[in-house]
């Protein structure tokens, strides 16, 4: 005599109630009142599973969930490259393709919509660059290159280095500065560390780099060095001039 089969309904998100799907739930409400989990369920798409009979596979919240608890939020989500990425379960490379996407889509859009035409202050600068140094794995250096009313003329990534250092050329900068016709230049970078407080190559690459700019007739206005939550200025702290009148 055959045996009963048993057909247990998968527990995918189509057969939720309407009201609970993520999608429309976005469309209903607005995306502002969905939770992290559901705005990256409805990047994911789809969960981790074959929901064949009797063995429902995870959803893309559930799968969404996952994430998030096992990369501390979305700061760390964000933070972990996307090779490292692909290694969590139930992540093909269109998925981490799909996150990664949707982050940088996100800093983009703050860039464009708060890059300012004008610097007056270290915080203009630390506020248009948080969107994508702060978040940075690897200790990033950009330059700035500004006329002589501090407008923004171009932004060059100098350096790319490891989670502790990078290594900063004064030549590549003050010729990239005279390509662009600056008249200053503005230097930054991130500590993947969170902490913003200056080390000693930090104070010696700043050194070099004022001295090397000022033989030019270019000025440097500013290192700022961005951390977790605040940032650094040697202009503002007046450790620019304390290297200067070290010489």
């Amino acid at each position: 005599m055959p045996g009963i089969e048993f057909r247990v309904k998968p527990d995918r998100i189509r057969n939720w109630p309407k009201q609970e799907r993520p999608r429309e739930r976005l469309v209903a409400d607005g995306p502002e009142r969905l939770t992290d989990a559901e705005l990256l369920a409805i990047v994911l798409r789809t969960g981790r599973g074959t929901f064949k009979a009797g063995v429902p596979g995870d959803t893309a919240l559930t799968l969404a969930r996952s994430l998030l608890a096992s990369y501390k939020g979305l700061f760390g989500l964000d933070r972990t490259d996307v090779r490292e990425l692909l290694l969590a379960p139930g992540i093909s490379l269109a998925k981490a393709s799909q996150v990664k996407a949707a982050f940088e889509l996100g800093k983009r859009l703050r860039v464009a919509t708060s890059k300012p035409r004008q610097f007056h202050a270290s915080s203009d600068v630390a506020e248009f660059l948080a969107p994508r140094l702060r978040m940075a794995p690897r200790e990033t250096v950009v330059a700035l290159f500004l006329d002589g009313e501090n407008h923004l003329l171009e932004e060059k990534v100098i350096a790319e280095g490891t989670p502790t250092q990078a290594t900063v050329y004064t030549r590549q900068i003050v010729e990239a500065a005279l390509r662009a016709s600056a008249a200053a230049i503005v230097m930054a970078h991130n500590h993947p560390s969170g902490d913003s407080s200056p080390s000693p190559g930090d104070d010696e690459t700043t050194h070099d780099l004022d001295r090397g700019t000022a033989l030019l007739g270019l000025v440097l206005v500013d290192h700022i060095i961005l951390g977790r939550t605040d940032h650094f200025s040697y202009a503002d702290s007046g450790r620019l001039q304390q290297l200067r009148d070290e010489g």
